[in-house]
């Protein structure tokens, strides 16, 4: 460890307060659990924890100023603050109790955690990580939810709930299903990103859902009623006389459920299929068809 007083940014005749409020300051910048993932805050945390250990010890204080000791404490290897701190029990992730005042300490991790704090005399509380995996399900599944089990990273088997017109790669978090804390800390939470599959007729367009649909050329010149797929089941829908390719007709409160309950729109747009293969008589019909209809009138007088 590098000289405690750098590392707290204080002089070497600061007082004690000026030396708690230091670490206090910097203890709340670079805690981990406000840093999650930051390799490099947690050791900085470290680094911090343990210059606070030695300098507000009045003891250990004055004998490293007198050079009796290093900035680690070693000149006493049955001691070892910074080393008991480094190494403590699960690794001592952050902190250990023994070498600190514990009411400053207590005091700190309040004011960081809600006024939980940590128990006095052992080592600080600590949540246990998040348990992240992936989830795969289909277009359907996503829009009208329901359960689902899944087999997390360590093995344990949990049913979830997935709530109707997930997205594409949201996240459902599972509360205190992660890793088991340490030292009486609660566990982590599980994250299941989810991804769904495209369905092969229906596309998503925010809660409405967009549907193309084959019609006859006798059902756009005629209209009627078609039936239509929607994610309920299937409805019928009137097509208007004369439908154009293209037409879009619109299914009201068939789409997916929204963040304020209220449901989207089915947009179902109008396909004209002729048969794959030719038909004479429609050829036949074509040809003595005797209109003045031309749907390229107005490109060609620009």
């Amino acid at each position: 460890m590098s000289n405690p007083y750098e590392i707290l940014g204080v002089s070497p005749t600061a007082s004690d307060d000026e030396i708690r409020k230091a670490y206090r300051k910097l203890a709340k910048k670079h805690h981990p659990d406000l840093n999650p993932g930051k390799a490099e805050a947690e050791q900085r945390f470290k680094d911090i924890s343990a210059a606070y250990s030695l300098l507000s010890d009045a003891d250990k204080r004055a004998r490293f100023d007198r050079g009796e000791i290093d900035a680690s404490g070693q000149e006493r290897p049955q001691r070892q603050y910074y080393r008991d701190f480094a190494e403590g029990p699960a690794g001592a992730r952050y902190a250990h109790a023994e070498g600190f005042a514990s009411d400053d300490l207590e005091h700190i991790f309040s004011d960081l955690f809600g006024g939980r704090g940590f128990a006095r005399g052992g080592a600080m509380p600590m949540k246990g990580g998040n348990l992240s995996m992936a989830l795969t399900v289909d277009f359907l599944a996503a829009a009208k939810g329901g359960k689902r089990r899944v087999t997390m990273p360590d093995g344990k088997t949990l049913d979830i709930d997935l709530p109707a017109g997930l997205e594409d790669d949201g996240t459902i978090r599972l509360k205190g299903q992660g890793l088991p804390g340490s030292n009486g800390g609660p566990p982590g939470d599980a994250l299941v990103t989810v991804k769904v599959t495209p369905h092969p007729w229906f596309r998503r367009d925010g809660d409405d859902i967009q549907l193309d649909l084959p019609v006859t050329l006798a059902e756009a010149v005629l209209g009627g009623k078609v039936r239509v797929p929607t994610i309920d089941g299937p409805v019928m829908l009137t097509v208007p006389k004369g439908a154009n390719n293209g037409t879009r007709l619109r299914l009201k409160g068939k789409g997916l459920p929204g963040a304020n309950g209220a449901r989207g729109d089915q947009y179902v747009t109008l396909r004209i299929a002729l048969p794959d293969t030719p038909d004479p008589a429609l050829e036949a019909f074509v040809r003595d068809w005797k209109t003045d209809h031309n749907p390229r009138r107005d490109m060609e007088a620009a």
